[in-house]
């Protein structure tokens, strides 16, 4: 697979593995017959600073500070894959960067969009979707009457 396809299989894939649950995410991959692989960096917590800016477009400023996890992983078969999630859950963090470098691996990554990405995008939609029906649901429309000049 080409270089700029598994860059955008990999984005795809982390926007949806970010707002997955971790048990949903393990879940998909206990099935899978994962390859060796090693923590090259082991899940850790950590800051990092978020900045904001004044109607989008103004002059950034410090807003504050957001917990995160990471953690890397080397498949034996040499692919990396990195993980960084808002939020302490390291367990998290270290599927995602496992994903991540099945994604890259020839023989695993078809698998891991069919059987882990796929389906969590599914439910993320439709999730999405019932929200939204939800919060339309409580939509007010207003009217209003033009009064005669007089």
């Amino acid at each position: 697979m080409k270089a700029e396809a598994i860059k955008d299989r990999r984005k795809a894939a982390m926007s949806v593995l970010a707002h997955a649950p971790a048990v949903d995410i393990a879940a998909r991959l206990q099935p899978m017959a994962l390859p060796a692989h090693e923590e090259l960096r082991a899940p850790e917590n950590g800051l990092v600073m978020v900045r904001g800016r004044i109607g989008g477009d103004g002059a950034p400023f410090n807003l504050g500070e957001a917990t995160v996890s990471r953690a890397a992983v080397r498949l034996a078969s040499g692919e990396v894959g990195f993980g960084y999630v808002l939020g302490r859950d390291s367990e998290k963090a270290r599927l995602i960067a496992l994903c991540d470098a099945l994604i890259q691996a020839d023989s695993h990554g078809d698998a891991v969009e069919m059987q882990v990405v796929f389906p969590l995008r599914q439910r993320m939609l439709a999730s999405r979707e019932q929200k939204a029906r939800e919060a339309a649901a409580t939509k007010v429309e207003f009217y209003t009457m033009v009064r005669g000049e007089g």
